[in-house]
């Protein structure tokens, strides 16, 4: 007789996540020398993509879109979280957002929310021995589910837990659809990882179209949109006009893990900062 199957949830607050992203970035280390150092049976494989695309490390000219969060207006209200699951039809137990809450030095608390953070010195890129995903001109860290072999290197590779991988074909009804959203992308197959793509779906036809990202609601990620407190601010940080811009000149901002020299998209207002006069 067949036993019943059960699923097990594991609950992490914010000093487990913070133990689980330091022990995947020294993994990431395990992980790029175990595909791409000499000993590695897809370093022939690795050298000969790079030096057909060689296109890894983020824009040389033209836009690079990136997003700011503002943690003193971050009610932790996980709407992004929901918009996000909605939108890109996600399953509710691996969101690409997620919404914590932490204290100050000093006490205060406040939310703390990560989408993928869009590297320009990836490790997931790094360590991927196929090519499966790479950074686009733009700065967008994206996917090719068809070139994916679901080895998860990149999945352990990432210093901040931002990537999902789907054990299982999905045949579940998505719970934040309609309220928070409808699909706008096709759900993505069993074995491979997937993550936050910062909409992209929605910047590449709104480009077409002659649309601004992050001036556009229809051109921007949907988690800046429904966010109620306009805590998120999304556009192209090679644009001095550009709403980010405009945001990352009034306020000092942080990127997470920053010296490990990963060069995130997405910058961070810590709590307790006011403007720059």
């Amino acid at each position: 007789m067949k036993r019943p199957k059960t699923r097990a949830r594991v609950n992490l607050d914010r000093r487990d996540f913070t133990k689980i992203a330091a022990t995947a970035a020294g993994s990431s280390l395990a992980a790029y020398l175990v595909t791409t150092g000499p000993l590695s049976p897809f370093a022939n494989l690795k050298q000969q993509q790079l030096s057909l695309n060689d296109d890894t490390h983020g824009p040389v000219s033209g836009p690079h879109w990136g997003m700011a969060i503002d943690l003193n207006k971050c009610i932790g209200c996980e709407y992004c979280q929901r918009a996000c699951s909605a939108v890109n039809d996600v399953a509710p137990d691996k969101p690409w957002n997620i919404v914590v809450e932490d204290r100050t030095a000093n006490g205060q608390k406040f939310y703390f929310s990560r989408p993928c953070l869009h590297c320009q010195h990836a490790p997931c890129v790094e360590v991927c021995p196929v090519k499966a995903t790479y950074v686009r001109e733009d700065g967008i860290v994206i996917m090719d589910y068809d070139r994916c072999i679901g080895c998860r290197y990149c999945e352990v590779a990432c210093p901040y837990d931002a990537r999902k991988f789907n054990w299982e074909e999905r045949t579940d009804e998505n719970p934040y659809v309609p309220t928070w959203g409808v699909p706008e992308v096709d759900r993505r197959p069993r074995g491979v990882v997937e993550k936050c793509t910062f909409c992209v779906h929605r910047i590449d036809a709104a480009l077409e179209r002659g649309q601004t990202p992050g001036e556009a609601r229809e051109a921007t990620p949907a988690c800046v949109n429904v966010c109620p407190v306009a805590a998120r601010t999304f556009g192209d940080l090679n644009d001095p006009d550009s709403p980010v811009s405009e945001v990352l000149a009034r306020y000092p901002t942080i990127r997470l893990r920053d010296e490990l020299g990963t060069q995130g998209s997405v910058y961070y207002i810590p709590a307790g900062e006011e403007p720059t006069p």
